[in-house]
């Protein structure tokens, strides 16, 4: 118990420092390296993901870190959405918070496969409210394609979810927000 917890503060401390000693630029260029990854990561752990992501109107990929502690937990990241039709980028950041039972401290990736103009507005704006899907496999309904091995999480948006380190065992219910970084874009 006292290692998770010491696991979880010495994580919360070194992201706090991280992202005030950089500068915009540097941050911009670390989460561009952290979404390299996650799309690398997405390919290998789900092959058709690929056709899938460069085929959709939008996506974004997010790093995040999550820690449980007894009755509460909090997430945060970052991430960089991306509009394939406009080529816009827009900088990301992440909160969730929970409540139930659990313990454990994770570092995971998301990448959200948007489907159309109308999901991307309400995605970037920070409109989006998440709900899970226990969905394996989902047609997309406009293309007539399935999203293997992810989520529906909202009209219009898939998700897949990958754990990248860490160990977390909890029943919990949480809150997501996701939005523009002012500060990055």
């Amino acid at each position: 118990m006292r290692r998770i917890l010491a696991l979880a503060a010495m994580l919360l401390v070194m992201m706090a420092a991280t992202a005030f000693a950089a500068t915009a630029e540097e941050q911009r260029a670390e989460i561009e390296r952290l979404h390299d990854k996650a799309l690398d990561r997405l390919y290998v752990n789900y092959p058709s993901a690929e056709k899938v992501i460069h085929e959709c109107y939008a996506y974004a990929t997010l790093s995040n870190t999550g820690v449980k502690i007894l009755l509460f937990g909090n997430a945060h990241g970052r991430g960089v959405a991306v509009n394939q039709e406009t080529g816009e980028r827009v900088y990301l950041h992440m909160d969730e918070i929970s409540a139930g039972i659990g313990l454990g401290a994770t570092e995971y990736d998301l990448v959200f496969v948007i489907a159309n103009e109308e999901a991307w507005n309400a995605f970037i704006a920070g409109k989006t409210r998440f709900g899970m899907s226990a969905s394996a496999s989902v047609t997309d309904g406009v293309a007539g394609g399935a999203v293997e091995g992810a989520n529906v999480v909202a009209n219009g948006i898939w998700l897949y979810q990958m754990t990248k380190k860490g160990v977390s065992l909890e029943a919990t219910i949480s809150g997501m927000k996701i939005y523009a970084d002012k500060n990055l874009n």
